[in-house]
């Protein structure tokens, strides 16, 4: 026996083993190798449990949510039900023949995405049409953050108007503060600077502070996503009754918002957080500081009545040497701007030069009590002896 298990290169023991199999069942089913897969798995899913997850899916589609595989995972999980892997979601529901499969569907991980850093550095704004009953219209203006996939404010009006594009952005002004920049599209409603006209929402968003920035024309992947966010609006809308009027409408993209910033995991977010989770996540962005456009011909004082936060403000005429004095200080502002009129505004905290076009020119932490000089960093000659006239 051992020679002929050397001869045949097998073990003594497999050779029992085909021993055995031989007298039990029959020399030919010996010879016939057998599934090494175990007969029964802790892990296999029970029919019931595939039951379930093809029910909750029919339930976030009869709702108008999303309900693929991470949605159906999510939400049974909040519900505190036994959940399977996304995977095996997926070929349950390709199974039920509920899901169709799309194997040259470009993989998730693929795909490289830019975000900015904090809420409030960018907001998209972006509008779109939807029906009403009797075939009429209405526009509904959506604002999200780009941070944190926030539905910051939506609007719906009867028309794509510069007036409703104003209205979205205070609205969500009102509510997030202000952003640093806002995305949109060319429309005339929203930024026609590209066709030589700047439009009410950017002349609103400039007296703010705001950068009013738009994508190149026919690209419409630089708002996407704020595309994407229509098509999330349009699965839940299309699922809801028709709205009458645009107040009706208006009523169900308010439910929409909540949902969609409370209760819906966001699938481009990290771990799947809702938006209002990431937005907390991380402290949003400092608002912009509106850049004060001084007008000799305007009295000192003016900007601070129009309602400004700065404490103060006045014009000088920049000496020879390069330098103004404000409140017996002396500030090197730049050499080749003599003879020119600058305009400073302060607050408790700084001190901020601006040239006859609004451009900011220098900015000083506010100098603390018995400071002379302030200088701007570079050699400037002597500094001067006297003080003059103060603000």
């Amino acid at each position: 026996m051992s020679s002929f298990c050397y001869e045949h290169g097998i073990s003594r023991n497999t050779f029992y083993k085909i021993l055995t199999r031989a007298r039990q069942e029959s020399p030919a089913a010996a010879l016939q190798p057998r599934s090494k897969r175990p007969k029964t798995s802790p892990r296999t899913l029970s029919n019931e449990l595939k039951q379930q997850a093809v029910d909750v899916r029919a339930s976030l589609a009869a709702s108008g949510l999303d309900h693929g595989p991470i949605s159906v995972y999510e939400k049974m999980k909040a519900l505190g039900m036994d959940t399977p892997s996304v995977a095996s979601l997926a070929r349950i529901f390709r199974a039920a023949g509920v899901a169709r499969v799309e194997p040259k569907k470009r993989p998730r991980a693929s795909y490289r995405r830019f975000v900015y850093p904090a809420p409030n550095c960018l907001w998209q704004l972006d509008a779109t049409e939807y029906v009403l009953t009797g075939g009429g219209k209405a526009v509904i203006f959506q604002l999200i953050d780009d941070h944190s996939r926030l539905a910051v404010a939506s609007v719906v009006a009867t028309g794509e108007t510069s007036e409703a594009a104003v209205e979205v952005v205070k609205k969500g002004i009102a509510a997030h503060g202000v952003p640093q920049r806002l995305l949109s599209d060319n429309g005339a409603a929203l930024n026609p600077s590209r066709r030589g006209s700047q439009g009410q929402l950017v002349t609103y968003l400039t007296s703010l502070g705001v950068e009013a920035i738009t994508g190149r024309p026919g690209r419409p992947t630089t708002q996407g996503k704020n595309e994407r966010f229509h098509q999330t609006l349009f699965r839940y809308l299309d699922s809801q009754p028709m709205a009458e009027s645009v107040a009706e409408l208006q009523a169900q993209v308010d439910v929409f918002d909540l949902i969609y910033n409370i209760q819906r995991p966001h699938q481009g977010l990290p771990g799947w957080i809702t938006p209002a989770a990431a937005w907390a996540a991380t402290e949003a962005a400092d608002p912009p500081r509106p850049v004060p456009v001084p007008n000799p011909m305007v009295p000192e004082g003016a900007l601070l009545a129009a309602g400004t936060t700065w404490e103060g403000e006045c014009s000088r005429k920049v000496k020879k040497r390069g330098q103004v004095v404000i409140k017996k200080v002396w500030y090197q502002i730049s050499t080749p701007l003599a003879g020119q009129r600058i305009h400073a505004v302060w607050d408790h905290a700084k001190i901020l030069f601006v040239d006859a076009d609004g451009v900011i020119l220098i900015e000083h932490p506010l100098p603390s009590p018995g400071t002379a000089y302030v200088g701007n960093g570079q050699r400037s000659g002597r500094r001067p002896a006297s003080t003059g006239t103060h603000c």
